[in-house]
């Protein structure tokens, strides 16, 4: 994909500031940290200022652009601390958790899938999910598709804010993913390459079960325990 070099590069930040539906799923996300943590995953690849990464340029079409965008807006879901926590519950829970069909739709699109993941991302839309909303507004930009495009966006600025939880208490939350995993996915959004994840843990996204082929979007893969317990499926049996 050919950026254009021909306007200051905005970088991470211009990306962030663009997606902050981000902000609205996660109360307690803190999108300045992200930043900071992306810019020093990048900082600390090279010492030397004439060699230290930089930020992705902007591309030359704003479906281009888009794309890389909701690149980096899944790879925030899922790094995200509560990624574990909410798609555990959409696993264990009997009923609609907006935030988990948002993290296993992140899951599904770095693993290559496209209509499967636009049916979570609704899902999570459809219950009032305003980063999901985004996300598809992101997606179909992407495609050059601007009447849904614009439909999406509009619903990114309406849906209801998230309902209140109870405070959970101060812990240490558990990752989804591997630390290696999420600064490489990190990493590849900062070059501006399409971040992927590791083939071990594709191929266990790609094993999920499937419910019977839906007449717009294909066989859905759903939700599994198998997600709650990744890290453990990083590497070969030993």
């Amino acid at each position: 994909m050919t950026r254009t070099h021909q306007e200051p590069a905005p970088g991470i930040d211009a990306a962030l500031r663009a997606a902050q539906a981000l902000t609205s799923a996660y109360d307690d996300y803190d999108t300045d940290r992200a930043l900071r943590r992306v810019t020093a995953l990048a900082d600390g690849r090279a010492t030397d200022p004439a060699t230290r990464a930089q930020p992705p340029a902007p591309y030359p079409t704003a479906h281009e652009q888009a794309a890389h965008d909701l690149d980096l807006a899944v790879t925030l879901i899922v790094d995200s601390p509560q990624a574990h926590v909410s798609l555990a519950r959409l696993v264990d829970l009997d009923r609609i958790e907006p935030e988990g069909a948002l993290v296993f739709a992140a899951l599904l699109r770095l693993a290559g899938y496209g209509d499967q993941a636009q049916f979570w991302f609704e899902f999570a839309a459809g219950a009032g999910n305003r980063t999901a909303a985004f996300c598809l507004y992101l997606l179909h930009q992407g495609r050059a598709e601007h009447r849904a495009a614009a439909y999406w966006r509009g619903q990114a600025r309406t849906a209801a804010a998230p309902a209140e939880h109870p405070a959970p208490a101060r812990r240490r939350q558990r990752p989804l993913l591997s630390e290696g995993v999420r600064r490489e996915l990190i990493s590849r959004c900062w070059e501006g390459r399409r971040p992927t994840l590791p083939p071990r843990l594709e191929a266990v996204i790609h094993g999920l079960p499937v419910d019977c082929a839906d007449e717009d979007f294909g066989e859905i893969p759903r939700p599994d325990d198998v997600l709650t317990r990744l890290p453990g499926h990083e590497h070969p049996p030993g």
